[in-house]
C-alpha cells in the first residue's frame, strides 16, 4: 500500500510538471534514479514478475518499471518439490500393491488352472509329506481302539502329536479326497511307556496312517486395508481352507500289550461263590 501512494503521488508530479515547458529538476532527478537499463529476462530471478509501468513522456528511454520480489527462495521452492515427490512416490507405491494384489491374484488363478501329472502329484504330496493310497472302502477294518502310543509328525511346516483315534487338522492337502487314505512318512518321534525313538530328523521306518475325512474352512478372519491420503479402508473376509484326518494306526514301534482288568475277574468270583 506505501508503495502505491508514493507511486500515485509520483505520477501526479510528473503529470503537473508536464504542463511546463521546462521540465523540473525533479523530474530530471528521477530520470537519473529510476532508468533502469534494458536487461535480457534471463538475467532476472525467475521469482520476479513485473507489476506496474509507467507511460512515456519525453523519451522512450525514460520508463519506470517496479520489480516484485517473493520472500520464498529456491530452497522453498525445492522443498514443496521434495513433498510433491514424496506425494507421488506414496501414490505410486500404492499403485504398485495393487498391482502386486492383481498378480498375486493372477499366479493364484493360474495355479489354479494348471493340470498336474500323476508323478508331479506323487513328489509334491512327497515334499509336503504324505502319500495317498487309495479309497477308502466298506470291507476296510481301519479304525482301531485306543492304543498307548504316540507319534510326532510334519505335515506341511506344522508338528502334531498324535495318537491312534486322533482328529488333527492341516492347510489343505490338494492332491488327496474324502474318504482318501493316506501314509503320512514324516515322523519325528515314536515313543511309549516303554521306550522312546527320536529321529534325525525323521524316522525312516516309522508311518503313520490317517483318513480323510473332510475338506472345511476355518473361522473367519477379518482383514483392514488402509492407504494413505487416499480415503482408502476395507475390511476384507478370508477364510483358511482345511483338511481333517483321523489317525489309525502308528507302525514302527513295539505296542504294549493292554492288561486287562482284574476287577471283573474277581467279581465273577464272588459271584459264584454265593451262589454255590
Amino acid at each position: 500500500m506505501a508503495n502505491r501512494r508514493r507511486l500515485q503521488t509520483l505520477t501526479q508530479q510528473l503529470y503537473k510538471s508536464t504542463l511546463h515547458r521546462d521540465p523540473p529538476s525533479l523530474l530530471q532527478h528521477l530520470r537519473t534514479l529510476t532508468q533502469i537499463p534494458n536487461l535480457p529476462k534471463t538475467s532476472f530471478h525467475p521469482t520476479s514478475h513485473y507489476t506496474l509501468s509507467t507511460p512515456n513522456f519525453y523519451s522512450s528511454s525514460t520508463n519506470f518499471t517496479t520489480y516484485r520480489h517473493f520472500s520464498s527462495d529456491r530452497h522453498d521452492n525445492s522443498d514443496n518439490n521434495d513433498e510433491s515427490e514424496e506425494d507421488d512416490s506414496d501414490y505410486d507405491d500404492d499403485d504398485d500393491d495393487v498391482d502386486d494384489d492383481e498378480m498375486t491374484e493372477d499366479s493364484a488363478n493360474h495355479a489354479v488352472k494348471r493340470e498336474y501329472s500323476p508323478e508331479e502329484k506323487e513328489a509334491e504330496a512327497a515334499a509336503i509329506g504324505y502319500k495317498v493310497i487309495g479309497q477308502l472302502q466298506r470291507s476296510d477294518r481301519v479304525f482301531k481302539s485306543y492304543e498307548p502310543v504316540f507319534a510326532v509328525i510334519q505335515i506341511g511346516s506344522h508338528q502334531f502329536k498324535v495318537s491312534n483315534g486322533d482328529c488333527i487338522y492341516t492347510e489343505k492337502l490338494k492332491f488327496c479326497e474324502v474318504h482318501d487314505k493316506l501314509i503320512l512318512n514324516k515322523v519325528l518321534m515314536l515313543g511309549s511307556k516303554t521306550q522312546t525313538m527320536i529321529g534325525r530328523p525323521v524316522l525312516p521306518e516309522a508311518t503313520v496312517h490317517a483318513v480323510v475325512e473332510e475338506h472345511a474352512l476355518d473361522a473367519k478372519v477379518i482383514i483392514f486395508k488402509k492407504k494413505r491420503r487416499k480415503n482408502y479402508r476395507r475390511t476384507k473376509g478370508h477364510r483358511q481352507e482345511l483338511t481333517k484326518l483321523r489317525i489309525t494306526d502308528i507302525q514302527g514301534i513295539e505296542k504294549p500289550e493292554i492288561p486287562t482288568p482284574e476287577k471283573a475277574a474277581t467279581k465273577k468270583v464272588e459271584k459264584a461263590a454265593v451262589a454255590a
